[in-house]
């Protein structure tokens, strides 16, 4: 299926393979995400971290599917958006791009943040602000040269981040059966009846769920893709089950360790941790490889995530139009590239001492977007075509939509009503749009 069916030209490099799609999968989600968010988690789920990880594992395999299911049907550039825009309406692609926009614009400035915050310990004499410049330089640099440039950056961090991984894996065991914590593997990590709710999981999962966030940004790449159109669905899937195995892993071995301790703040829980496994030396190691995975890794692999969606949004006229402008040379979304950076800045500098009011948002913009999906599932293929098939395309989407709005009622209050503003904000400019256009707003499925 050519770009052209959908009325677009070629513009962006097609240079990945499906392998290159499975790391960058796997680089935006980053295999050692619970090192920053494990105490957080534990508070939250009363200690079963693996079970929410479990649980969100699930309610994100559904959600993998449906996007693998409409990358077959529109193998475009734009994400959540295409496939509402297409699936469902107009009006509803514009939302659930909207909506992706609020998590993935603001994850980059949260792991810039959170980073600058790790190193100030270490390096003391160094300002957020500088830390935050560096980042993001080296980032737009490196997305700017282009989509193999940036895919050969990610291997060689998902191998350090595996190396780290791999090194605590070893030595918690080690340290496990010698003795430390419970003195062994349990099952109380997955099921402890002293504590367990439904409420209790739901609520841990709000937050263990943001690990997983990045799976769907693979969608973004499907017009650099060289593979065929099943590679971009195949990808999704496949790196999300290998991260969701890697999170339960790390976290029921550090739950089990973590058994008998009290942690000084959830910020350092697993580094805390990591000290009863190995010692101060690899406290740090974990430390410097969360810094390293999130304001180079992660926060890399996001800004072109959501240049490609600005720059699918603006090609469709939702967004300004210099935004769709692509490098002649380097076949990147280059002025979306540049203005995610400068958002990046500015949100950072603004938000720099009131994190937590950054972190409750990035979640529910996600979320909320996956809602739209699964009904694009249904809407797309079970109502337009009459597939038929009601197990992936009713019941699938159904299962993934339920999870995720179970979730969503059970997050945080001050996310949805920050959420709802984002919401409200995105009607007036589409209202805006549609004056300006001179087009009907009413939403017809």
């Amino acid at each position: 299926m050519s770009l052209q069916e959908f009325g677009y030209k070629e513009q962006l490099n097609r240079a990945l393979t499906t392998r290159d799609l499975v790391i960058y999968g796997m680089i935006f989600m980053v295999p050692i995400a619970p090192f920053a968010v494990f105490g957080f988690v534990w508070n939250e789920a009363k200690g079963m971290v693996p079970l929410a990880y479990l649980v969100g594992l699930i309610g994100m395999f559904f959600t993998a599917l449906s996007y693998a299911a409409m990358s077959r049907a529109f193998p475009l550039a734009g994400s959540v958006y295409a496939y509402a825009h297409r699936g469902l309406h107009e009006i509803a692609g514009f939302f659930s791009g909207w909506l992706i926009l609020l998590d993935y614009i603001l994850v980059p400035s949260l792991l810039y943040l959170i980073s600058a915050a790790a190193l100030r310990p270490i390096f003391p004499a160094v300002p957020a602000w500088g830390w935050l410049v560096g980042f993001i330089s080296f980032n737009g640099i490196v997305n700017l040269l282009g989509i193999g440039f940036t895919a050969r950056v990610n291997r060689y961090m998902l191998v350090m981040e595996l190396a780290v991984l791999s090194l605590f894996v070893v030595l918690g065991l080690a340290a496990l059966y010698g003795g430390a914590g419970a003195g062994g593997l349990t099952v109380k990590p997955v099921y402890d009846p002293s504590g367990f709710s439904w409420a209790t999981v739901a609520g841990a999962t709000s937050i263990a769920v943001l690990s997983f966030l990045g799976f769907d940004g693979i969608s973004t790449l499907a017009e650099e893709n060289r593979g065929n159109q099943n590679a971009v669905g195949r990808a999704t899937v496949m790196s999300l089950i290998l991260v969701g195995a890697l999170f339960m892993l790390q976290t029921w071995i550090a739950t089990d360790l973590a058994r008998g301790m009290r942690f000084a703040s959830p910020d350092t829980a697993f580094y805390e941790v990591a000290q009863r496994a190995g010692g101060p030396w690899l406290r740090l190691v974990t430390i410097l490889a969360t810094v390293i995975a999130s304001a180079a890794a992660n926060a890399m692999a996001a800004q072109a995530a959501v240049a490609r969606i600005l720059f699918a949004m603006a090609r469709d006229g939702k967004l300004p139009a210099i935004l769709a402008r692509v490098h002649p040379r380097f076949k990147t979304p280059y002025v979306s590239t540049l203005a995610v950076a400068l958002v990046s800045l500015l949100v950072g500098l603004l938000f720099a001492d009131r994190l937590d009011d950054l972190s409750r948002v990035v979640n529910f913009g996600a979320l909320t977007g996956f809602v739209l999906l699964h009904l694009s599932v249904i809407n797309h293929y079970f109502y337009r075509r009459r597939s038929g098939d009601w197990l992936r395309h009713v019941v699938f989407p159904l299962t993934g939509l339920a999870i995720i709005v179970y979730v969503l009622y059970e997050m945080d209050r001050a996310a949805k009503i920050l959420g709802a503003c984002w919401i409200a904000i995105g009607v007036v400019y589409y209202l805006v749009l549609a004056v300006r256009s001179k087009r009907p707003v009413a939403l017809e499925i």
